[in-house]
């Protein structure tokens, strides 16, 4: 509904109202009265999450998008009951990744988002190299959730020959607006002295270095996290280290979140994100499938099965695929589980819920369930083993606007005045349907999601695309 359409229908309220009164006589009370504001959607009777817990509460969305929380009634348009369901703040998946070729794909990565909760995807593990002019360009596109993106190391850094160009262009990408630095140094291996330059960067911006960091092995994976510690103790920048249990903490979990403890304690700016399944998948064509990696991770070449058809891989096959690019592989189920590693990274405040992952295809998607289903299987699995559901909203709310800051300023709380980005489900219901050899499913026990005070997607069906871009307005330098 656009915002013409909508104050049309709440002017012609308003005078259907006062001609009712005039017809009985009130006219006077009309005129001496103030008038009062009648909502485009109320939604009642809801367990409304407002400051990490739970509580009833009326909330209202006006026609500029925005909210209202009263403890009295509201006058609305349309009235939505909510009884029995959760109302939550939208959802942030901090790690989207949609960055291959997002001109042709965004609409089917943002319908997998939407329909999973998320209100706010954005891309601060890959993102882009060139911010100024994807800004420019999806801005004129109509999108389904609100967006934003990092600047991309990897891709500047295949581009650009000396250090001195590579940190200009992310100078200006941060210059513009970019959320943050994103780097993944086991793809891409880069001396530290080079990561220390983006780490000063980042903190003269005030942004997160988002890292994949370098060892993804049993005995080199720790390094991989003082490295990122180090590297924060000496430039003084944010640092957040990209999905922990595929990278960092996957065998050693608890020493992995020891580190991040301690060095937290001193003073440093660190966080993490995980996401909720016991498997990992990556491009066959990438480093992470080097030499040595069945060593690495105890599997071999018939334990790696192409998403989205379930081939599962000879030796021959592996050689003939790993030429090629774009071939995603999934190890199986258990490589990394749940109980020994997402399980405890989910306890700390510092750890988030991030997807690692965007549906780029349809029908069946060659990418990760997560891509679809990571929110809603978070919130069941989570749940599950016993975490209290306002810990884990406050972790894909709140949590992520507290990082993001001010990119996230008046989004992930239900808050007079901010936007209206709500997800309303049924605790007991909410589930990703997605598998490994059908990614392309929606999330059960969602019944509506709202962005920016517009309904995006209600009962599995797409509605209106009134999703904005979400970016740094002006930089931020210290």
């Amino acid at each position: 509904m656009s915002d013409s359409r909508r104050d049309f229908l709440k002017k012609s309220a308003i005078l259907a109202a006062a001609t009712a009164a005039a017809n009985s006589g009130l006219s006077q009370m009309i005129e001496d009265e103030p008038e009062e504001l009648i909502y485009d959607y109320v939604i009642e009777n809801g367990d409304v999450f407002i400051n990490r817990k739970f509580q009833k509460a009326f909330v209202g969305i006006d026609s500029y998008g925005k909210l209202k929380i009263s403890q009295t009634p509201l006058k609305a348009q349309q009235f939505i009951d909510a009884t029995g369901k959760i109302v939550s703040p939208g959802f942030v998946d901090i790690l989207a990744d949609n960055s291959s070729s997002p001109e042709s794909t965004y609409k089917t990565f943002e319908s997998y988002k939407v329909s999973d909760g998320v209100t706010s995807a954005l891309q601060l593990h890959g993102g882009h190299h060139k911010a100024g002019p994807y800004y420019r360009a999806f801005s004129k596109k109509s999108h389904y959730i609100n967006w934003g993106v990092s600047t991309k190391v990897m891709n500047i850094r295949r581009n650009q020959k000396s250090i001195s160009s590579r940190l200009k262009i992310i100078e200006k990408n941060l210059a513009f607006g970019a959320l943050a630095i994103s780097h993944s140094i086991e793809y891409q291996p880069t001396p530290f002295s080079e990561l220390l330059e983006y780490g000063k960067l980042a903190y003269k911006y005030q942004r997160p270095l988002f890292l994949h960091l370098r060892y993804s092995s049993k005995e080199k994976e720790l390094s991989g996290v003082k490295e990122a510690i180090k590297i924060a103790k000496m430039t003084g920048c944010p640092i957040h280290i990209d999905h922990l249990n595929s990278t960092g903490g996957t065998f050693n979990m608890d020493g992995a979140l020891k580190l991040i403890k301690e060095a937290r304690k001193s003073g440093l700016k660190i966080t993490t994100c995980v996401y909720p399944y016991s498997y990992w998948a990556t491009y066959l064509s990438s480093k992470r499938f080097g030499d040595g990696w069945r060593e690495r991770y105890g599997i071999t070449y018939s334990d790696l099965t192409v998403v989205g058809t379930g081939e599962r891989l000879s030796e021959s096959r592996f050689y003939e695929l790993r030429k090629k690019s774009g071939i995603l592989v999934a190890v199986p189920k258990g490589t990394q589980p749940l109980s020994k590693t997402a399980d405890l990274a989910i306890k700390e405040d510092f750890c988030l819920i991030g997807s690692d992952g965007g549906i780029e295809r349809e029908v069946r998607a060659n990418n990760h369930p997560r891509g679809a289903g990571c929110f809603g299987t978070a919130i069941r699995h989570f749940q599950d083993i016993g975490v209290p559901l306002e810990d884990i909203l406050y972790k894909i709310t709140e949590a992520p606007g507290r990082l993001l800051r001010p990119a996230l300023m008046r989004r992930g709380k239900l808050k007079d005045g901010y936007w209206a980005d709500i997800v309303i489900f049924d605790k007991d219901k909410i589930s990703g349907a997605a598998t490994m050899a059908n990614p392309n499913q929606f999330t059960n026990g969602i019944d509506y999601v709202f962005v920016n005070g517009e309904i995006a997607c209600k009962d599995k069906k797409l509605k209106f695309m009134s999703g904005r871009p979400i970016k740094i307005q002006a930089a931020r330098v210290v």
